[in-house]
């Protein structure tokens, strides 16, 4: 058994995943879970070597690959440090590292991009963390990818959402865009049950249906 991630479970209540899943579950049980799983997922990868993956972004005090490995990850997430800022930082249309107003992790820039992507020997940055319209956006002069992938975030946003997809060759990547498709009714049991008809959301690339959340 992990330690619990005080930080993450309070993220997770707060922006209404909790609530979704005593809403689709009936119970937290699928909420526990989910975060003992969060609390040791790997804090971030490397894709051929070349594409570095997290969720939010650089810090000024992990500057390089060999420092972030060191992180000591079961853990709870503290407010502030490296491992704070790698979750929550992100890019912006500036030079050097500001304050977030986020309240948690930096902003940073052009400069602090380019240096990190040069001292590590990497092609570029790839994270999330930012609702993106179109599901992914380039910035930083290609330095720094940032995909999203829920779409219609909290069912208002309408959003599109996106996968990256990499070859063995990490200079092809393609970008796989969808969008929620819309409400419909699930009718559940066999005919003759008297089961109650639960609602779903699908989600619709090109003609093809392939995640489903019930509820």
């Amino acid at each position: 058994m992990t330690r619990g991630n005080h930080e993450s479970r309070t993220i997770t209540q707060q922006y209404g995943y909790y609530d979704e899943i005593l809403r689709k579950f009936g119970n937290s049980n699928v909420w526990k879970y989910t975060n003992e799983v969060f609390d040791v997922l790997p804090i971030a990868g490397l894709i051929n070597n070349k594409i570095y993956c997290l969720h939010g972004g650089l810090s000024p005090t992990g500057t390089n690959l060999d420092e972030i490995k060191k992180i000591e990850r079961q853990i709870d997430v503290p407010r502030e440090g490296t491992l704070c800022d790698l979750l929550w930082s992100d890019p912006e249309d500036r030079n050097g590292f500001g304050i977030s107003p986020r309240g948690a992790g930096f902003v940073w820039g052009f400069d602090n991009s380019e240096e990190f992507v040069y001292l590590n020997d990497i092609k570029f940055i790839a994270r999330a963390h930012q609702l993106i319209m179109n599901g992914y956006n380039w910035c930083h002069k290609g330095k720094v990818m940032s995909i999203f992938s829920a779409p219609n975030y909290c069912y208002r946003c309408g959003n599109q959402a996106a996968v990256m997809c990499v070859e063995d060759d990490e200079n092809c990547v393609e970008f796989l865009v969808y969008e929620a498709a819309p409400k419909e009714e699930y009718i559940g049991g066999k005919e003759g049950d008297e089961e109650e008809n639960k609602e779903f959301f699908h989600v619709k690339y090109e003609n093809r249906y392939f995640i489903n959340y019930f509820d």
